[in-house]
């Protein structure tokens, strides 16, 4: 009898592996698009008042998806507590660390910590997951933060609209305990990566978004409450509401899906690679919609960042 031939393994899951990539690129684009978007809430609503509406209109879009599906596992306490620090680190306190830090610090110097993110991902994925990273990968992490950092060098317009938005009157000042808290911020997101790995494996990526979305309102809702008693909101226009809920769609459920759903599939330490998607996308979304342009020095700092995404995405010769 004659036997039909298999296709490699390999081969099956490139298509898998491809899609899983575009996810991670898609998250952090919107990521960088959102924020770069966001310039008129930042400026017309308190950050914290945002951040818990950002959280409740989430939530009120993925409420369905809190629903136990018939196939998984009862959650286990180490499962419930990781869905905590998941929201904890990356949406508490990394908001707190990386607003106020901000306010505390230069946009340049912040720009240039955030570039650890992607070293800082695959360390605390080699020390926590276990993961092996090759030498190429290395390679991608180091492009990756050289890019993001040369980026911050070139261009503190980003970082420093944010602060503009914190209405905070201490810029500059206390620049060791501002840069301290940036480090924190990095540290808290380069958690989520490493976390979010983690329940991949025993949630599905709708109920990950859901349930860390929930814990992020309960966190938020004490200092949300606090900020809305002494806000005015007719202020607030028609366009900035849509743009509102642009802002806590793709905060609260389009990047926090896409990415989990690619970490299903990418180590966390190469999925760390992409977050360089997030300072191109702000880059291209002020060039198309917000009338800045780009300079030699910023362009230059987007080919190197995007090299390091080919090295870590390009697939490697197989027996």
């Amino acid at each position: 009898m004659t036997s039909v031939p298999t296709i490699p393994s390999s081969t099956q899951a490139l298509p898998n592996r491809l899609l899983a990539y575009l996810f991670l690129a898609l998250s952090m684009s919107l990521v960088g698009g959102y924020v770069a978007l966001s310039k008129p809430l930042v400026a017309a609503i308190p950050v914290l008042l945002l951040a818990w509406l950002r959280f409740g209109i989430g939530g009120l879009a993925v409420l369905h998806w809190l629903r136990k599906p018939a196939t998984e596992a009862p959650l286990t306490w180490n499962i419930k507590k990781l869905i905590f620090l998941e929201s904890f680190l990356g949406n508490f306190l990394f908001t707190l660390f990386m607003l106020y830090g901000v306010s505390l610090t230069s946009a340049v110097s912040a720009g240039v910590i955030m570039a650890a993110l992607p070293a800082v991902v695959a360390l605390l994925s080699w020390f926590f997951l276990g993961e092996r990273i090759g030498l190429r990968v290395w390679a991608a992490i180091g492009c990756a933060a050289f890019g993001i950092g040369l980026f911050a060098l070139s261009n503190s317009e980003l970082p420093a609209q944010v602060g503009r938005g914190l209405e905070a009157d201490m810029a500059y000042k206390n620049g060791g305990w501002g840069n301290l808290l940036i480090f924190g911020a990095v540290l808290c997101e380069a958690s989520y990566a490493v976390i979010g790995k983690r329940l991949t494996v025993a949630l599905t990526p709708k109920r990950i978004t859901s349930l860390i979305n929930l814990w992020g309102f309960l966190l938020m809702t004490p200092m949300g409450i606090y900020a809305a008693l002494k806000f005015d909101f007719d202020s607030v226009t028609p366009s900035l509401w849509l743009l509102l809920i642009f802002y806590a769609l793709a905060a609260s459920v389009w990047t926090v899906w896409l990415w989990m759903t690619g970490l299903k599939t990418v180590p966390a330490a190469q999925a760390g690679v992409f977050t360089v998607m997030l300072p191109i996308s702000a880059g291209l979304v002020g060039v198309l919609v917000l009338g800045e342009t780009l300079h030699g020095l910023q362009l230059l700092a987007f080919a190197i960042a995007l090299l390091g995404l080919v090295l870590a995405t390009v697939p490697s010769r197989t027996k």
